[in-house]
This record gives structure tokens, sequence and C-alpha cells, in this order.
């Protein structure tokens, strides 16, 4: 079992550089299945999480091959329609490629999704928007078994905004025959990025960063070079981490309009942030903060982008655990996103849960404990934790950090941080 040992307090001062945003790399990953040929993904970091997709695909019959900082893949010989579940439970993510398989193959086999260990997510708007596109979808012994000659282009409209759901109906539309809108899409720069590499590659998708998206379906399309978008929910996190130790973080390779729900909050909350916006491309803009004079408390809600994100919800509760007075989170997205709240009571933080919302009564400080790491972002929730906390905290499980953060202790402990990683 992977650990932290982490010795606080300590103050968070220097300049880190951002990587390339998981979410949208895993979807840019499937979508190289649409076309046979090679491609190069640029930007990518060393996360599990796309070790875990390029098994995956590397089970299909695509060729993978890293390089500092590249994906090279080569889709010319997808023979196994099947992704198999030992695969598929480690990640909810693999469900991507069951949009594009079906729209390139006329079939798919993929076993249900896992992903991390808080709440269900039901895959149920995936398997209905596919039988929207003329799909023909059973569930057998645990996998979704989907059947279709020639996709049609449908209207599929979602009740609940969904990112994953969103993605893979615009993967399988681009080859489907006809026109197909999403009502309700997902609007998160994530999707956006994958329309940009879907047009790239010779799509026709209209709409895309709004509620409403258009894919007119073509013969076929091509494989490509391309650059993945920052991460988002990488920079936010180190932004607090800045803010909450009392430093001056500044993050480089960012995108600042991605990240306006967390400039407004940390700014409501008392930081002192300078927006470095690069004219030439945006994904290479850079954000300072800075703690000023205090945390103050703040309410907050999360909500589908441009709304405050889920992902960013337990680092903004660590945070507000040391405010000055009492503060709010409402989760919007996922009511029961709570597993941190306990850990972090045990290092001092005052929390009470009334349904879905917490509400946090700010403490002058935490003191270091033993703690345990549930899922992706409450890991990174604790390690802050640790780097503000009085004394050592031991963090178990930090498995889950790797997932999607890379060298995140590394990153960390040249910005000031203790941290030493290692194995029990």
């Amino acid at each position: 079992m992977i650990k932290y040992k982490v010795n606080g307090p300590t103050v968070l001062n220097g300049e880190v550089e951002i990587s390339g945003a998981k979410n949208s790399i895993l979807a840019l990953m499937a979508a190289t299945l649409l076309a046979e040929g090679k491609y190069e993904i640029d930007n990518i970091p060393q996360l599990v999480d796309i070790d875990t997709m390029s098994q995956v695909l590397e089970t299909i019959g695509v060729a993978i091959t890293k390089e500092e900082g590249k994906l090279l893949l080569e889709t010319s010989h997808c023979e196994n329609l099947e992704a198999p579940y030992d695969l598929v439970s480690k990640m909810r993510a693999s469900i991507y490629v069951m949009g594009p398989l079906l729209a390139k193959y006329g079939e798919v086999k993929v076993s249900l999704p896992g992903g991390c260990a808080w709440g269900p997510r039901p895959i149920d708007f995936h398997i209905e928007a596919m039988k929207k596109l003329g799909a023909e979808v059973t569930l057998e012994h645990g996998y979704i078994h989907a059947r279709a000659k020639k996709l049609k282009g449908a209207k599929v409209s979602f009740d609940t905004v969904s990112v994953g759901a969103t993605a893979n109906v615009l993967m399988a539309a681009t080859l489907a025959e006809g026109t197909t809108t999403i009502i309700n899409a997902a609007a998160e720069p994530e999707i956006s990025d994958l329309a940009n590499f879907l047009i790239k590659m010779g799509a026709d998708i209209k709409g895309a960063g709004t509620s409403i998206v258009t894919i007119e379906g073509v013969e076929s399309l091509n494989s490509i070079n391309y650059t993945a978008i920052p991460d988002r929910i990488e920079a936010g996190t180190f932004m607090v981490a800045g803010f909450i130790s009392k430093g001056d973080v500044t993050v480089k390779n960012v995108n600042v309009e991605h990240l306006a729900s967390t400039i407004d909050k940390l700014e409501e909350a008392g930081a002192d942030i300078d927006v470095s916006e690069n004219s030439s491309d945006v994904n290479k803009s850079s954000i300072r903060v800075k703690y000023k004079d205090g945390i103050k408390p703040i309410k907050l809600l999360t909500a589908p982008y441009p709304g405050f994100p889920t992902d960013m919800q337990a680092q903004f509760m660590t945070m507000l655990c040391l405010a000055d007075g009492t503060s709010s989170i409402t989760e919007g997205i996922y009511h029961d996103r709570f597993m941190h709240v306990l850990e972090l009571s045990r290092m001092g933080a005052s929390i009470n849960l009334e349904a879905n919302t917490a509400v946090i009564t700010g403490k002058e400080e935490l003191a270091g404990a033993d703690v345990m790491a549930s899922d992706l972002r409450a890991s990174a929730a604790l390690v802050l934790a640790a780097i503000v906390a009085d004394g050592y905290s031991n963090i178990s499980r930090v498995y889950h950090i790797e997932r999607g953060y890379d060298n995140f202790d590394g990153k960390l402990n040249k910005l000031g941080a203790s941290i030493e990683k290692f194995k029990e």
C-alpha cells in the first residue's frame, strides 16, 4: 500500500507546470477508434487512468507507444470488439469505447464500468442514447452488447447533464447517417476539446461547449496529431494549495477561461489572484495565487460547467476548514460525495453534514493525523490538509492520487511541502 508521510505546516511558494487534462485525454484516446491510422496526442501526463485506458485499447488491437509527454497510437488492427471486465472495472471512463466501436465496426461488447468508490454512476444515459441512434442493446452477464449495421442520426435529449454520455454520443454520431442533435449536452471544456479533436479528424460538429450540439454524420474520418488542453482540476488544486498554505504559487500552462468559477470563489474567500493570459496560446496562460489576510467563509454549490466543478469540492472543503467563520458546500451533482468529511474531522475539522450540504465551521488550525483516502479528489484534499496541519500526517491509499495527478508529491515538494512517499 502506498502512503504519504506529510510534515506540516509548510508554506508553498514558486511555480508549477500543469499537465494535460486527464478527463479530456481519456476521451481523445477512445476517439482514435473511429478512423484507422496513426495518431499522436501531446501533453500527456503519467497517470494510472491513462495506463488503464491504454490497456483497454491494446486489448481491442490498438498499438500504443509512449514517448516523453506523448502517446503514439496505431489503430489499423482493431479486431477484438470487446473491452473486458478486468480492465473496465478499474475505471468508468472505459465506457467511452462503446460509441466509437459501435459507429465504426457496428458492434461492441463492453463490461459495465467501475471507477471511484463513492456512489453509483448509472450508464442508462449511454445505453438509451445508443438505442436512439438505432442500436440494439442488451445486457448479458455484466456486459453491454450493442449492435447496429449503421447508426442513424437522431435527437438525443438528456434529463440530466452527463459528460460521459455526451462524449459517447458525440463520437458515435460522427459516423451516423444523418443529423444528430444532443439536447442538454454537457458544456465542459473536455467536451469542447473532444469536439475539436473530432472536427480536426473531419467531423461536422456545431455547438460544442453549449447545451445544444448538432452533428452531421460523415462517411469517414482521418487520423491526426493533437495537443490536449491543460487540466483545470489539477490547476485548481495547486491554486488552493498556495492559498491555504499562506503562500504564493503560480500555476503555468493553464486556460484561464476554464478556471473562471474556481478563480471567482478563491477571490471571494480572500485570495489575491493575478492572471496573465497568453495572447498567442490561451492554454499557455498563468495564474498567480497569493495569501493576503485570512480565509473568508463562503457558500458553494457544485454544478455542471460553467458552474463550480464537483471535482474541486473536496479541496475547497479543506480550505474552508480554516476560514474565519462558517461556510457551506452544497453538492449539486453527486449528492453522496462526502467521504472525505470523516477523515478531515480526524484532523480537527468541524463539519456537519445535512443531506447534500456540508456546513463547515472554520478553525485556527488542523492537527496531523492518520487518515485514509477514499477517492481521487478526496486524496488531494487530505494532502492539502496535511500540508497545513500541525505535525505529522500519514495518508494511506494514496494510489488514488496517481489516477489523476502526475507527480503530485514531487510538484508539491518543489513548492516547499514536506512529503515522503513510501510503500508499506
